[in-house]
This record gives C-alpha cells, sequence and structure tokens, in this order.
C-alpha cells in the first residue's frame, strides 16, 4: 500500500486519508534495490549517463544527472509536502531564507513592485526591504497588512507580488489569507504566504488562494532541531521557474541527508502539533493571568486582535494556533535577562519547533522596533512551546519570575 500511496497519495477505495495517514506514508516506499520499506540515503552527487548524452539539458531537474539538479531524497520530499499543503507541486531547497529568496528572485524582475508585511522574518524584512531595491530595482512597500485597507492602498499598477507572513514572527500578528488573495488576483498579482508558524496541520494557505506557501522546513516539519530546509509549495509551472532560476543556477539544493532527515521527523507532524497548540495555549493564558506579565501576544487567546481571522483560518477541527508566542514583563532590560538565567527547562536560544521549548530575549534595539505596537517597545520574549509537559514548563515560569525578584 504505501508504495501506491507514494504515487496517488489522496485515498483508496474512495475514502480520503487523513492528515496523519499522509504524513507518514507520502514520500516513503518500498526500495526496489534492497527491499527495505523506508528510503535510502542517496548521497551520490552524480549519476550515470546513457549511451549517448549529446541530446541532454544539462540543466534539467527531471532526471537524475547531478545532484545541484535535483535528487531522490529531494523528491521524496516535495511529493509529501505539495499533498500536505493541497497544491500541484513544491520545491525543496537548502533553507527557509533560500526558500524565500527564491520566491522573491524568481518572481520578481527589475522594475516590479512588490507589497509586504511590516512583520516578517528579518531576513525576508531585509530582502524585501534592502537587497532587491538596492541591488535588483525591485520597488517594495512595508504595511501593515493585517488589515486589508492598506494593501489595496500599496497597491500600484507594477505591483507583482503581494508577501504576508501570519501569524507575524515575531509579534503574532495575524493577516487575513483570503482578503490578501482576493486583493491580489484584483491586481494580477501574486500572494505568497510565509506558513512557518503554523505549519500545513494548523492552516493550509493555498486553500485560501495562496498562490504560493513558503515553509522554513527546519522548524515544525522537522520538528527535531537538526536539519536545515525550506520548500515553496505553488503550481508546477512555477516550481519549474523557481528550481531553473535558484536551484539549477544559483544552487541552493538541500542536502540529501537534510533530506531524508526531515522527511523523517515530518511523520509525527500532527501528533508534535496538537501537543505544541495545547502547551502553548494554556502557557499564553497562565502568563496573561500574572501580574508581573505586561502583555501576551497569541492568536489562540480571545484577548487577541487577530483571533477571530486565526480561528476561520484553521484547517481542521483538531488545529491550533502553533507553539509561539510572545510576552513582556513589567520589568526593565536587566529584569528580563535575569528572568531568563533562571529558567531550567526553557533554554535560552533561536528558533522554534524543536521537541525542546527555547526563548529568546528581543532587546529595545531591534532594527525593526519602530514597525511594532507600542506594547513590544521595552523589549519583550519570544517563546517557542517544545513538546515537554505542559504543567513543568508552567512551574519552570513561576519558579524563574521568583527566583528572579520579580
Amino acid at each position: 500500500m504505501t508504495s501506491d500511496l507514494v504515487h496517488h497519495g489522496e485515498s483508496f477505495d474512495d475514502v480520503p486519508l487523513g492528515f496523519a495517514t499522509k504524513s507518514i506514508h507520502l514520500g516513503n516506499g518500498v526500495d526496489a534495490e534492497t527491499g527495505a520499506i523506508r528510503r535510502p540515503i542517496t548521497l551520490a552527487n552524480a549519476y550515470a549517463l546513457p549511451y549517448d548524452p549529446s541530446d541532454i539539458n544539462w540543466s534539467s531537474s527531471d532526471v537524475n544527472l547531478y545532484t545541484r539538479n535535483g535528487h531522490p531524497n529531494q523528491r521524496y520530499l516535495e511529493a509529501k509536502l505539495a499533498n500536505l499543503e493541497g497544491t500541484e507541486d513544491a520545491v525543496v531547497l537548502a533553507s527557509g531564507v533560500a526558500a524565500l529568496a527564491a520566491t522573491f528572485t524568481t518572481l520578481l524582475n527589475r522594475g516590479d513592485h512588490a507589497i509586504f508585511s511590516d512583520t516578517t522574518y528579518i531576513a525576508a524584512y531585509r530582502l524585501l526591504n534592502q537587497i532587491l531595491p538596492e541591488k535588483y530595482g525591485i520597488e517594495t512597500s512595508i504595511v501593515d497588512t493585517s488589515d486589508p485597507q492598506n494593501i489595496a492602498k500599496a497597491i500600484r499598477p507594477n505591483t507583482k507580488l503581494i508577501h504576508i507572513e501570519t501569524p507575524a514572527n515575531p509579534t503574532l500578528k495575524v493577516t487575513d489569507i483570503e482578503a490578501a488573495a482576493r486583493l491580489a488576483h484584483e491586481a494580477g498579482a501574486l500572494l505568497s504566504v510565509d506558513n512557518t508558524f503554523n505549519s500545513p496541520f494548523n492552516v493550509r494557505p493555498a486553500e485560501l488562494g495562496a498562490d504560493v506557501v513558503i515553509e522554513s522546513l527546519t522548524k515544525y516539519i522537522n520538528g527535531h532541531g537538526d536539519a536545515l530546509g525550506g520548500a515553496i509549495a505553488c503550481a508546477k509551472e512555477l516550481t519549474d521557474r523557481i528550481r531553473f532560476t535558484y536551484q539549477v543556477n544559483y544552487g541552493g539544493i538541500i542536502s540529501p541527508f537534510n533530506a531524508w532527515l526531515i522527511n523523517r521527523g515530518s511523520v509525527t507532524l500532527p501528533l508534535r502539533m496538537r501537543q505544541h497548540n495545547a502547551s502553548a495555549l494554556a502557557i499564553a493564558r497562565h502568563l496573561e493571568s500574572l501580574p508581573q506579565v505586561r502583555f501576551v501576544a497569541y492568536p489562540g487567546l480571545e484577548s487577541h486582535p487577530g483571533h477571530d481571522v486565526a480561528v476561520r483560518q484553521l484547517a481542521r477541527p483538531d488545529a491550533g494556533f502553533g507553539g509561539v508566542l510572545s510576552f513582556g514583563l513589567d520589568t526593565d532590560h536587566d529584569g528580563h535577562n535575569r528572568f531568563v538565567s533562571k529558567l531550567n527547562v526553557i533554554t535560552s536560544a533561536v528558533s522554534l519547533g524543536h521537541d525542546e521549548s527555547l526563548i529568546v530575549f528581543l532587546g529595545e534595539d531591534d532594527e525593526r522596533q519602530y514597525l511594532y505596537p507600542p506594547e513590544f517597545h521595552r523589549g519583550f520574549f519570544r517563546l517557542a512551546v517544545g513538546l515537554e509537559d505542559t504543567d513543568d514548563l508552567i512551574r519552570d515560569i513561576d519558579h524563574a519570575l521568583a527566583e528572579a525578584g520579580l
């Protein structure tokens, strides 16, 4: 049954397969040579040529020629991700930032205009705010995309792309994907959505009208904090262009080992996301109840301004709002750092989607500070809730507050 699922993927006996079943079986299959029921890691960087190779397209990604052009482990993972995202195809690259850069540099040309969220991952912000305008002559506009009217006002005749991140990193701002897609399409533009904070378990932007869905595979889809990767899920016409531009000619290929690790990690995505979702909501509610806490930003809270939109965008009844939240303490710069130093279970480190909980203090000198709501200006934490027992995480927070004298 597994090899059939790899090729067909949607159902058997005319009954659609569930998300967990597809997470396990898609991208896997029986190895033809050994009979192993797990796909092997193929580490070769070159493949045997036919008798007469003179008419080969050396930039092709369709056959095994050279690993930069594409390789089996990449393709197994791409087949899975396209199905989980609900798109025609997907291309997997070396990192989430590679996926962002590939999207922007492939879809935008000199003289084009792009609109992007005022709160995005720092690499997306620098690409769109600095590198693309200065080096490539691409015009960009930063707007608060949580209000669709701001997007509408920023559209120009040469607007080709609207890029949103929802929930946004690190403030957890929520944007209405359907509204943004409608505005993009009315203007003849494409909508790209960075879905990393949600994963396809919680939200499937393509079903809400997005043309391009970007995931940092490093985060939830891998889930173990041990591999880098990025994915772009969209129509095949776009993935063909992205592969040619960014994979074959810019060389942004993912390694076979990382593709294999991420494919392995992805099989537990639905189980992990349920725990991330549940623990993050419980911790957000607990933090909201504490007098030492200045604010909490988490879309699962009814107090969050984007809560209703976030609820409407959920992909399934058992979905949730992800494992990332932000909060600030009613203290000074040093007080925030003292709190972190007293944590025993939660680790001070960047990234998210790992099995362990990670916290990072974002101080008052962040270069995007002027774009953040006022409550973020005194410094705040981004907490990526892991898979530990929820009660232990809450106890760790309370202990650290007490030990830090807050």
